[in-house]
């Protein structure tokens, strides 16, 4: 019994009792949202800050032109009152704001005196980059609210691999912009499942989207209807968040547009008056309906096509209304003639959860798929983001050193016998001197409308004996791309100009764009 007596302790101070450790999730610290973890949001923000500043200076290719002509060059002349606006803007169907953000930065550094070329042409970038970044960090801790650590963690990882949004992400398109404030959105967005819910802040992302580029709304639609659809209170939604927010944003943006229009604009109204009505963006050249789905989606989405549609099978109902956006967009923007790559952008992050999700399935062949995965969009994005077409960034380097007027004995006078808008112009120069260049303004209803670059294509030579018929009136410098030399050699020889540089531009020549760009200039 001596062994007895000790368990018993009668009359002694009771032992402390010890509870059982539960594997109940109730008593886990994985219950805690990943927002709290100080140590990861840290170290995933320094990440996305270094990658996407990274990408920004590894992306030195031209894409299209409205990445200059509607952003940097219309905040050029807005801040140094010298620069070119295209005929969108003299039409009144662009809006300020997006400008407006850029016409700050160059105010900041004209400012401070450091208004260099350089400078004018990498901090609105930078500025982009971090903007990116940004959304990187709320679109990995989204989905890390939404799943599991390793689903968001392969997500997070399709979504820095996508060559295409290393291609566009740190550009000042307007396009890049829409689908940075849509994934910023999307973290505020009540998905199922959402902890980071907030109807407020969502509404002034998707409304500062649309007034960045008002076909965002094509995107967010069936986004909106659903979390109305959801919705319990739908008249308290109405009525005190959408209304008073689109409202706010419409006199915000009317008012912003009206000052540097200088006279009553609705801008969205023009907008759609002119592509809707009278077919503008036709004039840009129009695909035939299933492009989208036969090439164009192919193409954005790249490598991870495959990953996308495993990751359907898996995810449908889970994220029903991601997938639906991402059909709905594409089936939109299918009816328009007007078609291009960087339309169907914003769509790209929804497809990255499902690209995640099949990867973190994918448990047998998940790191050769990973790695394969990081080499063919690895391939991808540095050729596009260094080689592709950066011709016509390169030439305008070399056209920086005509600023310096004491070298030449009359003042530099260029022409650029191009497609119109094939470069930058004063944003990536910065200064006045004269550049001119073949005019594209689309047809606005005028009967035998020719515009002039076609007029000069159709018969080169004798454009240019007409337009310059005295040698007071030519230019001092003439750039084109090397397919036109032959065609004009003879004017060239008469009026004694001479190559002064080659600049390699394309391994891809198409039609009146050449593999390299030439620098002539006249003795």
């Amino acid at each position: 019994m001596e062994w007895i007596r000790p368990r018993l302790k009668f009359g002694n101070k009771p032992e402390e009792v010890k509870l059982r450790k539960r594997k109940s999730q109730l008593y886990s610290n994985k219950n805690k949202s990943p927002l709290d973890n100080g140590l990861l949001r840290v170290q995933i923000v320094v990440f996305s800050v270094v990658f996407r500043l990274v990408n920004c200076f590894l992306v030195r290719t031209s894409f299209v032109p409205d990445e200059y002509w509607q952003s940097l060059e219309v905040s050029h002349r807005m801040v140094f009152n010298y620069g070119y606006l295209t005929w969108e803007w003299k039409a009144g169907i662009r809006g300020y704001s997006y400008p407006l953000l850029f016409a700050v930065i160059y105010k900041i550094l004209h400012f401070i005196n450091y208004d260099s070329v350089q400078l004018l042409i990498w901090v609105p970038r930078i500025f982009q980059a971090l903007l990116a970044a940004f959304a990187d960090v709320k679109f990995f801790f989204l989905i890390r609210t939404l799943d599991s650590s390793d689903i968001a963690t392969w997500t997070f990882f399709c979504h820095l691999c996508s060559w295409f949004s290393w291609y566009c992400c740190t550009r000042t398109l307007t396009n890049s912009m829409e689908t940075t404030l849509t994934c910023l959105a999307l973290f505020y967005f009540p998905l199922p499942g959402s902890k980071t819910h907030n109807s407020k802040k969502y509404l002034i992302l998707v409304a500062l989207a649309v007034v960045v580029r008002p076909t965002a709304l094509i995107v967010w639609l069936p986004l909106l209807i659903y979390h109305f659809w959801k919705e319990d209170a739908k008249l308290r939604l109405i009525t005190r968040e959408v209304v008073p927010i689109g409202a706010a944003t419409v006199v915000i943006s009317t008012l912003i547009d009206c000052i540097f229009y200088g006279k009553w604009t609705m801008v969205q109204f023009n907008f759609l008056k002119f592509n809707i009505f009278h077919g503008v963006a036709d004039f840009y050249g129009s695909h035939p309906w299933h492009w989208y789905f036969t090439q164009g989606f192919a193409v954005v989405i790249g490598p991870h096509l495959p990953l996308f549609l495993h990751g359907c099978t898996l995810a449908c109902k889970r994220y029903k209304v991601l997938l639906v956006a991402v059909v709905w967009t594409l089936l939109v923007y299918s009816f328009l003639p007007h078609k291009e790559f960087r339309f169907i952008y914003p769509v790209l992050p929804f497809c990255m959860i499902f690209c995640g999700t099949s990867l973190a399935r994918l448990k047998a062949w998940q790191r050769a798929a990973a790695f394969m995965l990081v080499i063919s969009n690895l391939a991808g994005a540095l050729y596009t983001g260094l080689v592709h077409q950066r011709g016509t960034l390169d030439v305008m380097t070399h056209l920086q050193t005509l600023c310096d007027v004491h070298g030449f004995s009359s003042p530099p006078d260029v022409l650029f016998l191009m497609p119109c808008h094939s470069t930058p112009f004063y944003s990536y120069v910065h200064c006045p001197m004269q550049m001119r260049f073949l005019e594209c303004p689309p047809d606005l209803g005028e009967d035998g409308y020719v515009h002039e670059a076609d007029r000069f294509y159709n018969d080169p030579l004798h454009w240019l004996r007409t337009s310059f018929p005295y040698k007071s009136s030519q230019p001092t410098h003439l750039v084109m791309f090397d397919v036109l030399e032959k065609e004009i050699s003879v004017f060239l020889q008469t009026h004694h100009f001479v190559r002064t540089a080659e600049i390699f531009h394309t391994h891809f020549p198409e039609g009146r764009v050449g593999r390299s760009i030439f620098i002539y200039e006249r003795n």
